[in-house]
């Protein structure tokens, strides 16, 4: 008998691209908040895990807000990774902004608007209405299409049913354009909102599911609705107020969140704004969900960022803060001190510091076991051991780069798993940071804007010239 081979159909809903930190699903921690020495993409990094998975604790239990941390460690400890485990741990209720202290000096707006809108990115509000709604499944749609094409508008009838009633509904010609646009058959169980006509598919009915030998991997089973068909409904929309501003400050209404063009938003919108979810949360119909701000790099502010930070944190409405940075002891930019991190330290007093240690040998070993899981690449137990040896030497992250330049080497000599070779090759031909270094030492008489001493500067350049 002949193989039948069905191909698989996949629904792209999300751009897949393998990121730095594409592997990382959670902080690893279990139910007691104690971290597991591998889990959710975490390796390592325990007591800086737990202590942002009490941080996420509490963020989750509405207990914090306008706190701040600090994740200081050297470059290529797992900082980004541990913000990232944050939010993915937070789900997808609670707001989660990312900013690159960078970013705010490449902005066509000023540093502390942008830090500003970024602030109310990550403060969400829970806003409750209640609607009526026409809850059912559908038993039969009756369609009844017009002889003569134009000549008049179609007609229908809706049959839909619970576990106690069964009505029948006219249709107008936009509930049946709905209608087929959701692809609403027998046998679907679908709410319908009176006020504006919006269809909304729940799934199929469990008294269905054996109509069809096959059925898709998204296929959904509900149980049949239960007491009347017409029914009031608590609907809860989830939006952030930085898009609500945006909203309220332009002409265009909420198409402005699709322009990208949001500019500077004027304090008057902000505090009407303000006053209104007050009120809202006065009423019940409203409810604030703080969310985390990450700043990336936070020693690239400037000591006008950090003085608005003080003040942004006191307010009543303000998110989790958490910064990272890999300086030490550094100049404040915009000024001529130094001080821990290039933090000033009347806001270092405010942030709860958390530290990030070196990876050791075998939990580097883990992170490219990982790594070379998400990259897709099979690669021998010798090549391994002599990968997580660079990383030792070097960094992390350079052994990490080097996996994917080594499976195209693999790749080049027909081979389907990456042997030494392959990471010799590509190690002999991508130099890290120390062997470029020693290359620096050894030939900088020959680049350009080289240090040479005073005395014998034009000796030696004329000496640069003629070799």
């Amino acid at each position: 008998m002949a193989e039948v081979k069905i191909s698989e159909m996949r629904d792209l809903t999300r751009i897949e691209r393998i990121g730095a930190h594409s592997h990382i699903r959670g902080l690893g921690l279990d139910s007691s908040l104690e971290p597991r020495l591998s889990s959710e993409g975490m390796v390592g990094q325990t007591s800086a895990r737990k202590a942002a998975g009490v941080i996420v604790k509490m963020v989750q239990e509405g207990k914090i807000a306008g706190r701040a941390v600090l994740l200081a460690g050297q470059p290529g400890t797992g900082k980004t990774a541990i913000a990232m485990g944050m939010a993915k741990s937070l789900g997808q209720e609670t707001p989660f902004a990312m900013l690159a202290g960078s970013e705010l000096y490449s902005l066509e707006m000023s540093r502390t608007e942008a830090l500003m809108q970024a602030f109310r990115k990550a403060i969400g509000v829970r806003i409750k209405e209640e609607a009526e709604v026409i809850e059912g499944e559908v038993v039969e749609v009756q369609i009844d299409r017009p002889a003569v094409a134009g000549a008049a508008s179609k007609t229908g009838k809706l049959t839909l049913k619970t576990t106690d009633m069964e009505t029948v509904y006219d249709l107008g010609g936009k509930m049946i354009e709905a209608l087929g646009k959701e692809k609403v058959q027998s046998g679907d169980v679908i709410a319908i909102d009176k006020a504006s006509g919006k269809i909304t598919k729940l799934g199929r009915s469990f008294s269905r599911s054996r109509d069809y030998d096959a059925m898709g991997p998204q296929t959904k089973f509900v149980q049949c609705p239960e007491g009347e068909l017409q029914k009031r409904k608590e609907i809860v929309h989830c939006v952030t107020l930085h898009e609500i501003d945006v909203i309220n400050s332009r002409t265009q209404g909420f198409l402005a969140l699709f322009t990208g063009d949001t500019g500077e938003i004027r304090a008057e919108v902000r505090e009407q704004i303000d006053t209104k979810v007050a009120e809202w949360r006065e009423e019940g119909k409203a409810e604030i969900v703080p969310g985390v701000l990450f700043i990336d790099e936070v020693h690239m502010l400037d000591i006008e960022c950090f003085s608005f930070l003080n003040r942004a944190l006191e307010n009543d409405m303000a998110p989790i803060l958490v910064v990272a940075t890999n300086r030490g002891i550094t100049t404040i930019r915009g000024t001529n001190y130094k001080s821990p991190h290039g933090i000033p330290i009347d806001f270092l007093d405010r942030l709860l510091i958390i530290s990030t240690q070196p990876y050791k040998e075998e939990e580097i070993r883990k992170i490219l076991d990982i790594r070379c899981q998400e990259e897709d690449v099979e690669m021998s137990e010798d090549a391994k051991v002599l990968l997580t040896k660079i990383g030792v030497n070097t960094s992390l992250r350079y052994a990490i780069h080097l996996i994917t330049s080594a499976a195209l080497a693999c790749q080049k000599r027909k081979g389907k798993i990456v042997e030494v070779d392959d990471v010799t090759r590509v190690y002999n031909l991508f130099y890290d940071v120390k062997r470029s270094t020693q290359y620096l030492m050894e030939y900088q008489s020959q680049y350009m804007f080289n240090e040479v001493p005073t005395g014998d500067a034009e000796e030696d350049e004329t000496t640069a010239m003629v070799s």
